[in-house]
């Protein structure tokens, strides 16, 4: 067999060239989170998650935060995951995608129903039918 220094173990050879260290962006960059909700569970989970959010941040069902008297405020941690509108309200950066339109039309008339732009409420005229 092979036989190694006594050391019992070996070096690797140094790199010719210092490794790869990708460019890291500037810490005073904002940084923005899309959700994406996707049929029947994602949307209630979904729908779950951003009443859940607003609650945690004071962000009334309209949009609207009330403890909050400064429009364009930009390095408040929720922005990351809500837009603001110009005037102060505060919309979440997410998606709601269907094929059937059932699940979608509870968010569209639910307690929540003012913090969605219609866009984000997106649906099909029917189900997959299992086809999938």
């Amino acid at each position: 067999g092979r036989r190694y220094p006594s050391s019992g173990c070996f070096s690797l050879p140094k790199p010719s060239k210092p490794p790869f260290n990708p460019p890291q962006p500037p810490t005073n960059n904002m940084r923005e989170v899309l959700s994406i909700h996707i049929g029947q569970a994602g949307i209630q989970v979904g729908n779950a998650c951003w009443e859940l959010y607003c609650l945690e941040h004071g962000i009334q069902p309209d949009g609207q935060m009330p403890s909050d008297k400064t429009i364009g405020g930009g390095d408040d941690a929720f922005n990351t995951f809500f837009s603001e509108t110009g005037a102060g309200k505060h919309v979440p950066r997410a998606v709601f995608v269907d094929l059937e339109p059932t699940v979608v039309d509870e968010v569209r008339t639910g307690t929540y129903r003012q913090l969605y732009h219609p866009e984000q409420l997106i649906t099909g005229k029917e189900d997959a039918a299992n086809n999938y």
